[in-house]
Order: structure tokens, then C-alpha cells, then sequence
């Protein structure tokens, strides 16, 4: 396992095993010049358009969360920044699945991928970078309503169910982002991962909880505007993070509409520009939204419906009974009574008894390894509840221990053994354990027969709450899944490597206010072996352009600037807008 780094942020260390698997160590030496030099242009330009339109301060905001224009950020930096209102960030490894994701947010602590574009890439990547994270996510995230709904959308995550096909769709996803990511990636290959995209798409069936809970969090904290619908501002990580999305997003053919519930009906393509986006106005109506789509919830639910969702889900839930006693495992089966009332329900393999989120003594997913089933309803001819049930009651129906007992279920379960004891947890009977036993309904099926060992009967009149994942977080640190496949990491050239060090040499006369001639030698170098370059150009012309001593270096690379323009229209905007902000003079404070 990993050496887990929670940079001294409480949030952090409090994250619990199975999502510290997810988290990668940065490695801040690991970028290059070029990367800070990308995180710098794209900086400068968010803050030259975003200024106006983005929904907080910018310059503050991301102060706030211990980001600078400059270069990128550090984590320590961010986390430092971040502890100051009850929030932490951790770097992970590409696209994470969503139900890790969004248990991170509970926790309060921000996902940031630590990967960052590569050049070609600079306005836009469909793959998580840390621009998209940190700059996007972070700087807004001292708004005390918005970091609400963060945390609030993350516990809805920890809870929704999902298909399995949700996690075909992320994988497939994930590998579309990381070969968009390579470099010279065989097309044949990108076209065949694109086609699987669409075809996992277009083959989701019915969407899951956590697909409906996903779109929630798309249409607002990835791609949120907020204000009024006519003239409204971008606090969606998004559109924050990409310089030419950010703009095209607020000319009129993006549709604008307004945010509700209604928004669970448009789906999303994470690797295209999209067609519409919706306006909140205000942080307090995403609560509202998702307040109304928890209400729908299986684990606010309960019931068969919800127990189906978990058999479809594939992977571990937990169904609460009425009692209060909690079943985690992977849900195999439900049997259904005359009326499509739950009447038995099945886990596989290792399963774990909870009540109140806390493992029983000796109900471990060793202990019951092989899977678990339990009756679901009320006894025949009694009244009372049984999860009701005192011991003074237990004795008047026989129910006693060392006893033959025989219990008839008004479902057609029938229980016969001998009792060997019984659990109560707040005034709830929520176990009885039997030996010799077995259980078969009045249709002649067997669910247990006395040859597998002690009976452990869950009690509950109906099932009251499903949900993703175990009740006691501590139990599984596999509980989540995690891919196989990782991000790419590129593999520098000699000639990458020199391209690299004409930056470094850029910043450094930057940053040291140098003032002697190797500006000239670097812009020299940079012509004569990168014929394409134009960011590194740009970062030399800014530097001479308020030189007086430069004023001819500065005209011939404006002269070059503008035959790349000509020359590959790929540059044109980037050109254009570099230029932009080096002849506004932007002041960035």
C-alpha cells in the first residue's frame, strides 16, 4: 500500500481506507516547465475573461484556496489554504469512480486529479487535470452555501445505488481520457474507444441512482451558472477551467434553462462541449433540488424496488430492517409473497451484520463468508411486531432458550430449530440464533438447512433503507472499486527535454529579474529548434515588451507570432488572446 500523506489537514486523515487507496502522491517534481508554463497561460486567461463573469472574486478566491496565477500548486499549499474552512484535498489518479468521488466530498475533502494537460491540450482535456480540480473546484469552495451542498451532494453519493453497467460506462470513459491524453495515440484506437463511450452510453437502460445523482452534479458543479437566467455568472468547475468553453458557453445558442429536479432528464457527453446548461439562482435552491431527489432514494425508500436496485448493483449494499439490524453484502436474491411483498432476501459471499453503522460482535464478513438470508415480515397470528418483542413476550410465545421453536410467517416462511440466543440493541430484538435449523416456505423451497451450521435470523417486518456500500466503513477496504488501467505518463525526448529547459530559462528571467542579454540567446534557441513553438514566444514577448532595451526582439516575435497564426490556425485563438492580455497590460491582483 502507499505511503497515505494527509499534509497535517484533519479532513484528510480522517478519510477512512477504502478511499485512501485512491490517492496518489503527487510528485510536484514530476512538472515540468512546460506544465507550469501551461497552468500560467491558462491562469492568465481565466482571469482575463473570468474576471467578469465568473461568480466569486477571482484573484481571491483562489488565494483562498492557496492557488497563484503562477505556477501550479502544491498540495501542502492547497491543503494549508483549504483547513482554514473545514476542507482538505487529496491527488488521485485520473477519473475515480462516482461513488468514490462523491465520498470524498462527504468527508469534505476535494478530489484533484494530479496529472495536468499537455500542451496540446491547453484549452481543453476531457481527462481530469489538476487546472480542472484545483482551479476550478477549489477557489469557489470557501463560499459557505456551496461547500453545503458539496458535502450534502457527496453523503447523497455515499448512499445512491448503481448498475453495473455504470461502472462499464466509467471504464470506458476513463480509457477514452487517457488516449486523448497520449501523445500520436493511433486513431484507430481512439475511434474504437469513442464508439464504446457511445455505445455504453446508449445502453445504460433505466438510469441509476448514482446516474441520476451524477447528472445533478454535472448540470451544477461542473457546468453551473448561477444568477439570473439572462445574465448569469459561471461557478461551474467546468467551464472555469476551460479557456474556450468558459467563453463559447454564454453566446446564445448554448441553451439556457432554469435548475430543478427536471435536470435528471438530460444526460451528458464529458467529452464534448455542451448543448445546454442551467441557471440556479442561488446556492440554496442546489440544496433544495437535491433535497427533493433524496426523497426518492432507496435508502429513504426501502421495500422490494430498492432491493432490486441492489441486486442490479452488483457490488456491496446494505438493506436496513425495520429493527434497525443492518445486512451488507452483495444482494443475490429476493423472494416475493402472493402480494410482491419481499418475503426472503439473499447476499453472496462475504457478508457483515451492523446496527447503527457498527459491526456486531461476531457478524463479520469472515463469520459469514458464504453469504447470508433472512425472512422478511410479520409472524402469523401474532400481533406484535417481533422486532417489538420483550423477553417477557419471547417466553409467552416459547421462544426460550434451548427450545424447539417452531415460527410461521403470514409470507409462508417457516423457521424450525432449536434457539440458542437472541440480540437486542435499543429495546429492538434484532437477532435470534438458532441451531438445527431450517427455513422453507409453504411452496416447498428451502432457504437453510441445519447442515450449514448456526441459523442467524435477522428480524424485520419490512426493509426501511438500501444503500451503496457497508454500514460499518472500517470493515472493507475493498468495498470500492478501483481500475487497473492507469494514467498515461509521458516519456520525454532529448528534444522535449531541451524544449523544457528554454522555459525554465524563461522563468527564471522572470522570476529573478534578470537583466542582461540571454533573452535574446533563449528566443534564438527557441526559433531555431522549435519552429512551432508559440507559447514560448509569447512568455519572451511579454517580457521584452516592457523592456526598452528589447523593443526589436519584441517586434520580431510579434512578427513570428503572427505568421504562426497564418501558418497553423490551430494557434489562432491562442495567439490572439495571449496577445490580448500582454497589450491590455492586465494587472492580475
Amino acid at each position: 500500500m502507499n505511503t497515505f500523506f494527509d499534509y497535517n489537514n484533519e479532513q484528510v486523515a480522517n478519510l477512512p481506507l477504502h478511499l485512501r487507496k485512491y490517492i496518489v502522491e503527487q510528485e510536484y517534481d514530476k512538472y515540468t516547465s512546460v506544465n507550469h508554463a501551461v497552468w500560467r497561460y491558462v491562469m492568465r486567461q481565466n482571469y482575463s475573461y473570468l474576471k467578469n463573469v465568473a461568480y466569486y472574486p477571482y484573484i481571491p478566491g483562489l488565494k483562498k484556496a492557496g492557488l497563484t496565477i503562477e505556477k501550479i500548486p502544491s498540495l501542502q499549499e492547497i491543503n494549508d489554504a483549504l483547513s482554514e474552512i473545514g476542507w482538505g484535498a487529496a491527488t488521485v489518479d485520473g477519473f475515480i469512480p462516482p461513488a468514490a468521488f462523491m465520498e470524498f466530498q462527504a468527508y469534505r475533502v476535494l478530489v484533484i486529479a494530479a496529472d495536468i494537460r499537455q500542451l496540446e491540450h491547453i484549452e481543453y482535456t476531457s481527462a481530469p487535470d489538476i487546472i480542472h480540480e484545483s482551479a476550478g473546484h477549489a477557489p469557489i469552495i470557501s463560499d459557505a452555501k456551496y461547500n453545503q451542498y458539496l458535502s450534502y451532494l457527496g453523503k447523497m453519493g455515499t448512499k445512491a445505488l448503481f448498475s453495473s453497467k455504470d461502472y462499464e460506462l466509467y471504464e470506458s470513459i476513463r480509457a477514452l481520457s487517457i488516449l486523448k491524453e497520449m501523445a500520436n495515440v493511433d486513431q484507430a484506437d481512439l475511434a474504437n474507444a469513442e464508439a464504446l463511450v457511445l455505445h455504453n452510453q446508449q445502453n445504460l437502460g433505466a438510469p441509476s441512482e448514482m446516474a441520476l445523482l451524477s447528472r445533478l452534479q454535472w448540470w451544477s458543479v461542473e457546468y453551473g451558472l448561477i444568477g439570473d437566467i439572462d445574465h448569469p455568472k459561471i461557478y461551474g468547475a467546468g467551464l472555469l477551467s476551460s479557456i474556450g468553453e468558459s467563453a463559447s458557453c454564454m453566446q446564445p445558442e448554448v441553451k439556457k434553462i432554469p435548475y430543478t429536479i427536471d435536470a435528471l432528464q438530460y444526460g451528458y457527453d464529458i467529452t464534448k462541449e455542451q448543448p445546454q446548461l442551467f441557471v440556479t439562482p442561488t446556492f440554496q435552491n442546489l440544496i433544495d433540488v437535491l433535497q427533493q431527489f433524496e426523497n426518492s432514494m432507496a435508502f429513504r425508500l426501502g421495500g422490494l424496488e430498492s432491493v432490486l436496485k441492489a441486486i442490479e448493483c452488483k457490488n456491496i449494499c446494505t438493506a436496513t430492517f425495520s429493527s434497525g439490524v443492518q445486512v451488507s453484502g452483495v444482494f443475490s436474491k429476493v423472494h416475493k409473497d402472493q402480494h410482491q411483498q419481499i418475503k426472503y432476501i439473499n447476499t453472496m459471499g462475504p457478508t457483515t451484520l451492523c446496527f447503527n453503522d457498527q459491526l456486531l460482535d461476531g457478524h463479520g464478513p469472515d463469520y459469514h463468508a458464504a453469504g447470508f438470508g433472512a425472512p422478511v415480515g410479520q409472524l402469523l397470528n401474532i400481533s406484535k411486531k417481533l422486532e417489538d418483542c420483550t423477553k417477557e413476550d419471547l417466553n409467552q410465545l416459547g421462544l426460550v432458550l434451548d427450545a424447539t421453536v417452531q415460527l410461521n410467517y403470514e409470507n409462508g416462511i417457516q423457521v424450525n430449530g432449536t434457539l440458542i440466543g437472541v440480540t437486542f440493541k435499543e429495546d429492538k430484538l434484532i437477532l435470534i440464533t438458532f441451531k438445527n435449523c431450517s427455513v422453507t416456505d409453504t411452496d416447498g423451497n428451502s432457504y437453510f438447512e441445519p447442515s450449514w451450521g448456526n441459523y442467524d435470523m435477522a428480524i424485520g417486518n419490512t426493509i426501511i433503507s438500501v444503500f451503496n456500500g457497508i454500514a460499518d466503513k472500517i470493515i472493507f477496504e475493498d468495498q470500492l472499486y478501483v481500475s487497473t488501467q492507469r494514467t498515461y505518463q509521458q516519456n520525454y525526448t532529448t528534444k522535449d527535454l531541451k524544449y523544457q529547459d528554454l522555459f525554465q530559462q524563461i522563468r527564471n528571467y522572470r522570476e529573478q529579474g534578470i537583466q542582461d542579454d540571454s533573452l535574446s540567446i533563449i528566443w534564438e534557441n527557441l526559433q531555431k529548434e522549435f519552429s512551432d513553438d508559440w507559447l514560448g514566444a509569447l512568455e519572451i514577448l511579454e517580457l521584452a515588451d516592457v523592456n526598452p532595451h528589447y523593443t526589436a526582439l519584441a517586434n520580431e516575435i510579434r512578427a513570428y507570432l503572427n505568421a504562426q497564426m497564418k501558418k497553423h490556425s490551430k494557434y489562432n485563438k491562442l495567439i490572439h488572446d495571449g496577445l490580448s492580455i500582454i497589450d491590455s497590460k492586465l494587472k492580475f491582483e
